[in-house]
């Protein structure tokens, strides 16, 4: 992402305009806003879910709520966006971690490092990368976002596994089967 740094773009206003987003209840329309691009941000998510801003981990857990609330994706990039601004961000995997699961006979719901709930089905399926000696198990929270499935939660996964049609192990979450090998 070429660099189009801008001086008057901050964090802090993100998190002011994300606030007022959040006010009005549930997650912000961030699909319907497309504002200008107003350059990038010195903001990472790490491949451990942790988030950085200028270098430094971002401690507050409910700041670190509120961006995600924001984040886009647009084909390859990221960015925080609100109705009147556009930021790029760095992002090393997947924006958001699957920290456990509720393993249920009807469906698998998944809970994430920045608190969002998200089930398993046709429109979040849980999508497998890497190889068979590395795989790297994802589920889709939204519009492109995922979360990388941790490794405790990915060993109940494979605990509650069955054998598919095909002769791999999966598991199954609202009548959809998903592999969990290759």
């Amino acid at each position: 992402m070429p660099d189009h740094s801008d001086k008057s773009v901050s964090a802090e206003g993100i998190a002011k305009e994300a606030s007022k987003a959040a006010a009005q209840g549930g997650l912000p329309p961030v699909h319907l806003w497309n504002p200008p691009f107003c350059g990038d941000l010195d903001m990472e998510i790490r491949a451990d879910g942790t988030w950085f801003y200028e270098g430094t981990p971002i401690g507050r857990p409910a700041m670190v709520r509120l961006f995600s609330t924001v984040l886009k994706r647009e084909g390859d990039d990221f960015f925080l966006v609100t109705p009147v601004e556009k930021v790029g961000i760095r992002v090393q995997d997947a924006p958001f971690i699957a920290t456990d699961a509720d393993i249920d006979p009807h469906g698998i719901t998944f809970t994430t490092n920045v608190g969002d709930h998200v089930t398993a089905d046709a429109d979040h399926p849980i999508i497998l990368r890497g190889d068979a000696t590395e795989p790297r198990p994802y589920v889709h929270v939204r519009a492109g976002l995922e979360a990388l499935i941790d490794r405790k939660t990915f060993y109940r996964l494979a605990a509650a596994a069955e054998t598919g049609q095909d002769g791999r192990a999966g598991v199954r979450s609202h009548d959809q089967f998903f592999a969990l090998e290759f």
